[in-house]
């Protein structure tokens, strides 16, 4: 059992996290086959970084971890609106502080003594993420579903203009995603806290 008093990441959140980062890894990967099944830009992804093999497999990569990141964040979502986190970490969030916590990073002065508590930047960020994958959900509904959702398609501009927004949503998630490794080399005992919860 964990001691509450010492934890930073409670289980379910750590759970979710691992979770999201395996449904987001496979995602992509089966995606980015998807995407050069039929390219809307003038370039292809190099095919030893897909998943699938065809599109046919891709498609069935897509599908199966679709259900995951789904169903994780759903329950990501409950979890953290039943147990008050989410207003406890990542509000209140005001455009002052995002810009002063912003120039601290960009100048190397920003405290990370309290791993338990986020910066605005932090904050920002992660509700970015929040936001960007339901935006990825709703456009990943018009392409599997189109027929059934057309309200939904046609509040996205289209079948065309919804495979552009969600390689577009999928693209910004993975700038987080890399930003975020970035910051987690440069302070490794957040990873720690990640896997141990303290």
């Amino acid at each position: 059992m964990e001691d509450a008093s010492k934890t930073i990441h409670p289980l379910w959140l750590r759970l979710t996290h691992w979770f999201n980062a395996v449904a987001v890894t496979i995602l992509t990967m089966s995606g980015w086959r998807i995407y050069n099944a039929a390219p809307f830009f003038d370039f292809l992804i190099p095919k030893q970084i897909t998943l699938g093999g065809w599109l046919g497999g891709a498609i069935q990569w897509h599908f199966a971890a679709m259900w995951l990141l789904a169903g994780n964040g759903v329950a990501y979502l409950l979890c953290n609106l039943a147990s008050g986190r989410l207003w406890r970490r990542f509000f209140p969030l005001t455009a002052r502080a995002f810009v002063h916590d912003l120039l601290a990073a960009v100048h190397g002065r920003l405290s990370h003594a309290d791993p338990a508590r986020y910066n605005a930047v932090q904050r920002a960020a992660y509700l970015f993420a929040i936001v960007d994958t339901l935006l990825l959900v709703l456009s990943g509904l018009v392409l599997w579903k189109s027929v059934q959702f057309p309200s939904l398609r046609e509040l996205l501009g289209g079948y065309e203009a919804a495979r552009r927004v969600h390689f577009l949503a999928m693209s910004t998630l993975l700038a987080f995603v890399v930003v975020h490794l970035t910051m987690v080399a440069l302070l490794p005992r957040t990873l720690l806290a990640m896997i141990r919860g303290r």
